[in-house]
């Protein structure tokens, strides 16, 4: 098959980089992609929400299967684009897309399809908020801009003062535009979070190991939220019993009542789970693969990914059978530009590549880089993801900042404690 990627980011790079090494794939180009695509792809000078031109180009290269990587792609519709012009692709629609899109369509699916999740509120004006606010007590509150706001829409807040700013900064600042012109408010979850990721076909799931992020921008989970600052799969969190709930719990349901909805949903699904005292509870919904937990988990994955993905937009995917995983966990370290998650520096030349390349079971995945001269350079605020697998986290981790330490450009940060979590869980929960 040949196989275009939308998108240009960590997730782009990782999805490139195994279609490459899928038996099926012939070849793999990527839209607009990066400096790393343009090593394991062909890179397309086409933006990612470009869609006239996409669908121009799957069809005069024949792609033979298109595969959408960034939310905003979704939402603008190129899957229904590509569908229309009778061309293979991966990935929901934009009415499907709307159960990332929107944070209060996505809460009030889940309450009709009595999906376990955090109890909420929404509103539209931000007077109602803190009336709301001043009359309930006082406790620990997540507060949620409806919108798509690039993984930085939502506040934690420990106390009603911290609430207030939340809501002030989303819909009287406008800080996340016109994502923020209605929030959601709801209850804060104590656990532990997993990420779970399933490819569907509108009515076959088929659940990938789980995986598990670090949001905060610094070690022990201190600073505020980012992107991703690092992921590792699997997730000792998440037993088998664990992931035979949320699929019963979470993802049959949220698949079924989609399909009511006349949203049938085809793609990646992904359920942000925190794993409290009462059980599973879904704190987001996204409508395609995780950055960074793509990295770590595509580096364990041995089936070929190509035929899951291409039987997943045919519909065939129950034939397709479980999916094969190296048994050695990964660790997914980021590396991220000065400035992050606020205004970065761009442009810092990268260096140490060539080097990082030569360490055995690593992979430096890009996300945020372009070529200039000839040159690899910083180009986003999360500018590299630094992918490792070992026998075991202690050396998945080792391996992780072997690498990184490989690799050097002014101003580069990175937290020190990636998947450290994992092996606290092993140690509290022996088998």
């Amino acid at each position: 098959m040949k196989v275009l990627v939308i998108g240009q980011g960590g997730r782009e790079h990782a999805l490139c980089w195994k279609l490459k090494n899928s038996p099926s794939v012939e070849r793999v180009y990527c839209a607009p992609g990066n400096a790393g695509t343009a090593s394991d792809a062909t890179n397309v000078d086409i933006g990612a929400t470009d869609i006239e031109r996409l669908v121009k180009f799957a069809k005069s290269e024949r792609i033979d299967l298109t595969v959408v990587g960034p939310e905003a792609s979704l939402v603008a519709g190129v899957v229904d684009a590509f569908v229309a012009a009778n061309l293979r692709v991966f990935g929901p629609t934009k009415k499907a897309a709307e159960l990332e899109a929107s944070k209060i369509f996505s809460k009030e699916l889940m309450r009709k399809a009595n999906v376990p999740t955090a109890e909420y509120r929404s509103f539209t004006r931000h007077q109602d908020a803190m009336m709301y606010l001043e009359e309930r007590e006082e406790t620990p509150l997540v507060v949620k801009a409806d919108g798509l706001a690039a993984g930085k829409g939502v506040f934690v807040c420990e106390d009603r003062p911290q609430a207030v700013e939340a809501i002030k900064q989303i819909m009287l600042e406008q800080a996340f535009g016109a994502s923020g012109s209605k929030i959601v408010i709801e209850e804060c979850l104590v656990g532990h979070e997993a990420s779970i990721l399933a490819i569907v076909d509108g009515n076959t799931i088929l659940p990938l190991e789980a995986s598990q992020d670090h949001k905060r921008a610094f070690d022990n989970d201190n600073g505020p939220n980012t992107g991703g600052m690092g992921a590792y799969c699997p997730t000792p969190i998440i037993t088998s019993e664990l992931m035979d709930e949320i699929v019963e719990k979470v993802l049959v349901p949220t698949v079924h009542f989609m399909s009511i909805e006349e949203r049938p949903f085809k793609g990646c699904l992904y359920a942000g789970i925190m794993v409290t005292n009462q059980g599973p509870k879904v704190l987001e919904f996204n409508v395609r693969f995780g950055d960074p937990e793509t990295q770590p988990v595509l580096m364990r994955l041995k089936s070929d990914f190509g035929l899951m993905l291409k039987a997943a937009a045919d519909g065939t995917l129950a034939d397709f059978g479980p999916a094969e995983w190296d048994p050695r966990p990964a660790v997914c370290v980021v590396m991220a530009a000065e400035g992050y998650p606020g205004t970065v520096k761009k442009g810092a030349v990268i260096r140490g590549l060539d080097q990082a390349a030569m360490i055995d079971d690593a992979k430096v995945f890009h996300a945020g880089t372009s070529l200039q001269n000839g040159k690899v350079v910083a180009d986003g605020g999360r500018v590299l993801g630094v992918t490792a697998l070992g026998a075991d986290f202690s050396e998945a981790k080792l391996r992780a900042y072997q690498t990184v330490k490989c690799i050097r450009w002014q101003g580069a940060w990175c937290r020190k404690d990636i998947s450290d979590r994992a092996r606290s869980y092993a140690v509290a929960s022996p088998e």
